[in-house]
């Protein structure tokens, strides 16, 4: 279904199949052998560009908008792009600004070193001109005010929103290494009342990740913060179901190395970066957020007894 996919991973999580593979480990191994990324001497290549097939994300041009998408505060939008392919547009122009932006790109990119299964992320260009008949005057002003690159995602036909019902029907692998993830990235977004996860073809898909990173928001005396727990991991959809989150935590935490976050955080475009009080320049940003990822994944990772704390208090 995907048009020119960069990552072997993300296309062979599509076939995630939870119940033929006997741990998390197996899965990533299986996902490294299928794209080249795991050395047969016996070790996984954890550097990013293990996972990244050739080139950075590819960038499509819209060229008809079809409807806008009115179950998030931030109105993006169905678009048709120039490879054929339909795409969920997030609009640089929307309420939450650019940074919702990076948070989206960078969260879910890293999701994907993680081998966590999330569609594929393109850059779009949006010529407003598209929306010259759109009799909504809300969306008219978006897509005015987003003119240029902004960031979509392989828009899954026929995807159904993942059902808190559900949660017991979730391999408690793949449930554990969601939410690990979520923690590091204090994701808040991820509820019984919003799960932001689809079904697809019978497998489960992780999207919208603009809410995370809510340090972009609050720079000031980040650097005292960076260990925090994250205690609204309490209220994460998929914590009934987690297993041992100690196996998750050895297996993701290698994968996420220095070069592999230099390299996601390589791809945002410079003028994404949210500048204000705290930063001038986006490369200061850029570091800034390096050295709290970097440091959120030292030990002891709080984020981690945090969820084993918010486990047992299910029990």
């Amino acid at each position: 279904m995907h048009r020119g996919i960069r990552y072997a991973v993300c296309d062979h999580t599509r076939d995630w199949a939870p119940r033929h593979l006997a741990s998390l480990e197996s899965y990533h191994r299986s996902c490294a052998l299928y794209c080249g990324g795991y050395n047969r001497r016996g070790g996984s290549r954890n550097d990013y560009a293990g996972v990244l097939m050739s080139a950075p994300l590819r960038t499509v041009t819209a060229t008809r908008y079809i409807t806008p998408l009115r179950e998030g505060g931030s109105l993006p939008g169905l678009v048709e792009a120039d490879d054929d392919g339909m795409y969920v547009v997030k609009f640089r122009g929307a309420g939450q600004g650019s940074g919702a932006l990076v948070a989206e790109l960078v969260v879910g990119e890293l999701a994907r070193v993680c081998g966590l299964p999330v569609p594929e992320l393109v850059f779009i260009d949006i010529d407003p001109v598209l929306v010259r008949s759109e009799p909504d005057d809300e969306v008219q002003a978006l897509v005015q005010a987003s003119a240029g690159l902004n960031l979509a995602s392989d828009f899954l036909p026929g995807a159904l929103p993942f059902d808190a019902a559900l949660v017991d029907t979730v391999d408690t692998d793949l449930a554990s290494a969601i939410v690990w993830f979520d923690a590091l990235m204090t994701n808040i977004d991820r509820t019984p009342r919003n799960t932001n996860m689809l079904i697809w073809h019978r497998k489960l898909h992780v999207i919208d990740h603009g809410a995370a990173l809510y340090v972009m928001h609050a720079w000031d005396g980040f650097e005292s913060r960076i260990q925090s727990p994250f205690s609204a991991i309490r209220d994460h959809v998929l914590l009934p179901a987690v297993g041992n989150i100690a196996d998750a935590d050895a297996l993701l935490h290698a994968r996420l190395t220095p070069a592999s976050i230099a390299a996601v955080l390589d791809l945002v475009p410079t003028a994404w970066w949210p500048l204000g009080r705290r930063w001038q320049h986006a490369v200061e940003a850029q570091a800034a957020l390096q050295l709290y990822l970097e440091q959120r994944l030292h030990e002891p990772r709080a984020f981690v007894a945090e969820v084993a704390r918010a486990r047992t208090a299910l029990i």
